[in-house]
């Protein structure tokens, strides 16, 4: 299964965000301006962590914020926003974060399927500092889509 949608209006370049909240609220404004999900679907992603705790932040460097599929998700999308200033999550290991992706996916299978490609995306190591550095969205869907 390729990833989600990707399109430029759902990538943010060089954010300024003081906490996780304000970062995960970014990736969720990425997916509702790309027509993935609604306004309510950041508060989903926030208590997501705010009940599991940093479970979000997959590596040094990069979380990864997503919720249940549920009425708050119009369509499979992804977000991608890159933090001015690396914000804590509270992770014991990954912390602080630059990158912040944003995933909102219909079904169950489909949110399987898509966070395995994300993985494949991320097991280069290059990946991380590649999308924190970038300068445009066109280099980000380039990595994401491995097109470089």
């Amino acid at each position: 299964m390729p990833l989600p949608p990707l399109p430029e209006e759902a990538i943010t370049i060089g954010a300024d965000a003081r906490t996780w909240r304000e970062a995960v609220r970014l990736a969720g404004a990425g997916l509702e301006a790309s027509g993935a999900a609604r306004s309510g679907y950041s508060d989903e992603m926030i208590r997501m962590i705010e009940e599991h705790g940093p479970y979000v932040v997959i590596a040094p460097g990069l979380a990864l914020a997503h919720a249940r599929p549920g009425p708050e998700v119009i369509k499979d999308g992804l977000a991608v926003v890159t933090l001015s200033t690396p914000v804590a999550f509270g992770h014991p290991h990954n912390d602080p974060v630059s990158v912040v992706l944003g995933l909102a996916i219909l079904s169950i299978e489909g949110h399987l399927a898509s966070v395995a490609e994300l993985a494949n995306v991320f097991n280069d190591a290059s990946a991380i500092p590649a999308i924190a550095a970038a300068k445009d969205a066109a280099t980000v869907i380039a990595i994401m889509t491995r097109q470089q």
